[in-house]
């Protein structure tokens, strides 16, 4: 481990690395969600995608659990169990994908990932129906599939609480909730295959703390009356992330 801390110190682009985590600690601090759109798009510029993904399973199984216990309050955990229930069905075709992906179209794929489901948040699509518990469990399936393919396990569940009227609070609450459970789905596929590398976990040791940081300041600042205050810059962030992780920068 000695050697490999002192690997992942001299990796080329770690500030980069450091710097998306704070922001996306932040973020996710406040919102509920985040990590992935934000953080992913920048490490696919420096490493590889398995590696990627491990820093972003580190990171999000670890950073967010200062605001488990708020969110344990304010979530409705039923429907957490439904998502995760779909996650861990889906979960596992998703990395059986991203051990066959190119770098290249892993990094396409993140990106335009991100920007869709941006254009659906910002363009103000909202659901009107109920939120029952088959389209809560496909919710959770198909975020698990882009989960173990891409890193990005949150797009269809944000979408879902984002265009229902649930309040702010919930909201945040049961996408954190969520998130950490199939971060800790995806540990444990990970370890099974064999994915986890020993470089790609001391670079997340190097990292974790700023991104620990960065969710504390988050929930510092979250107010569920200035919640679209926080969705633009959110907005924001995740729009300048994807497009600088677009393959046609190199």
């Amino acid at each position: 481990m000695p050697e490999a801390l002192a690997q992942a110190l001299a990796l080329p682009g770690l500030g980069w690395l450091i710097g998306a985590a704070a922001v996306a600690g932040t973020v996710r601090g406040f919102a509920g969600f985040g990590t992935a759109l934000i953080f992913m798009p920048v490490a696919g510029l420096f490493v590889p995608p398995v590696w990627a993904l491990t820093l972003l399973i580190v990171m999000d199984l670890f950073g967010p659990l200062p605001n488990m216990p708020g969110a344990l309050r304010d979530g409705e955990l039923r429907d957490v169990g439904w998502l995760m229930l779909g996650a861990a069905i889906g979960l596992p075709l998703g990395v059986a994908l991203l051990t066959a992906l190119p770098v290249e179209a892993f990094r396409w794929g993140v990106s335009l990932l991100a920007l869709a489901l941006l254009a659906l948040l910002a363009g103000g699509w909202r659901y009107q129906g109920r939120l029952g518990k088959g389209l809560t469990v496909a919710a959770g399936g198909l975020g698990g599939f882009l989960g173990g393919s891409t890193g990005l396990s949150g797009p269809p569940a944000i979408l879902l609480y984002m265009a229902s009227t649930l309040p702010a609070q919930t909201i945040r609450a049961n996408l954190l909730l969520y998130l950490i459970g199939v971060d800790a789905l995806l540990m444990t596929v990970f370890w099974a295959s064999g994915n986890l590398a020993g470089k790609a976990l001391a670079l997340a040791l190097v990292i974790l703390p700023v991104y620990l940081l960065g969710n504390i300041a988050g929930a510092a600042i979250f107010r569920p009356n200035r919640e679209i205050a926080y969705r633009r810059v959110a907005y924001a962030l995740i729009a300048a992330s994807a497009i600088t992780g677009l393959p046609i920068w190199s």
